[in-house]
């Protein structure tokens, strides 16, 4: 993980270095089995220290090869002192073809994948998922439409760094113009036009999507593996740390209830229907 090298990280970027570092089998339930000392869950926050470094925790090879593309043009055509930061993975399962129009969201840090258009009237939820957990997001999508009639658009949250980037520097520019139109970030803009609550979940700690939390006019609910690394299978390690589908599913119907979309008898007849245990140890105390 990122902490091993974390002060060679630092060096680096103090010296204006340039290139590509590659987290391979990153994440706290991806690399599964290999316990406390080696399942990575807090690289990204520790990246989001370093100023000239860009940092990606992409699901597709498509946005792999959009990250590498644009790195290789900024850093050697443009002449940026930039570095970037890659989460990798060795989950295998099915790469999709790249979304027609997808490309600035990547960059930018988020954007929203092809979905079956929902019915009017229907509660809606937005959930981001970052890497492998991305397909949590969309299995917890048909799980909410199949038993609870839900919506959800699902969102590919690439980089938290560069969407918290991009709207510091919204807020500066207004806050130094206060003559001038406010600036409203990215993040803002696209999540602040979608209907429903926001769920985000990560195979890195809460903290790393809670840093785009002030600009979700709706809230933010996070899930994350906070906690110490276990030696289990991916599935036991994701019920464990709570970002599975059925744990995502339930934050959304939570999140509806909260705000009155759906009564909250609803949301509590989930966690028998989804197999969750109220009463489970928090993966952080454990």
């Amino acid at each position: 993980g990122f902490q091993r090298i974390g002060d060679l990280i630092w060096a680096f970027g103090d010296q204006r270095g340039r290139g590509f570092l590659l987290g391979a089998t990153a994440g706290r339930t991806t690399l599964n089995g290999e316990g406390l000392q080696h399942e990575d869950g807090q690289s990204h926050l520790l990246a989001a220290t370093v100023p000239n470094l860009v940092t990606y925790d992409p699901a597709y090879a498509y946005e792999l090869a959009v990250i590498l593309e644009a790195g290789l043009r900024r850093m050697y055509r443009e002449n940026e002192d930039v570095f970037y930061y890659v989460t990798l993975y060795n989950e295998n399962y099915e790469m999709p073809p790249m979304p027609e129009g997808s490309r600035e969201g990547i960059l930018q840090g988020l954007y929203r994948l092809p979905g079956v258009e929902a019915e009017a009237g229907r509660p809606r939820v937005q959930l981001l998922g970052s890497g492998p957990l991305l397909r949590s997001a969309l299995a917890a999508r048909e799980l909410l439409a199949e038993r609870y009639g839900v919506a959800a658009d699902v969102w590919s949250a690439t980089s938290y760094k560069e969407l918290r980037r991009e709207a510091l520097e919204c807020e500066r520019w207004s806050r130094l113009h206060p003559g001038e139109p406010r600036r409203a970030p990215y993040v803002e803009r696209v999540l602040g036009e979608a209907p429903g609550p926001v769920v985000a979940v990560s195979d890195f700690m809460k903290l790393v999507p809670e840093q785009i939390a002030r600009w979700v006019p709706q809230g933010l609910t996070t899930l994350g593996t906070d906690g110490y690394g276990r030696s289990e299978s991916r599935r036991s390690l994701r019920r464990f740390f709570e970002v599975d589908a059925a744990h995502v599913a339930l934050a959304a119907l939570e999140a509806l209830a909260r705000r009155g979309d759906i009564d909250r008898e609803v949301a509590a007849r989930a966690v028998g229907e989804l197999e969750i245990d109220p009463e489970a140890s928090d993966p952080v105390r454990s």
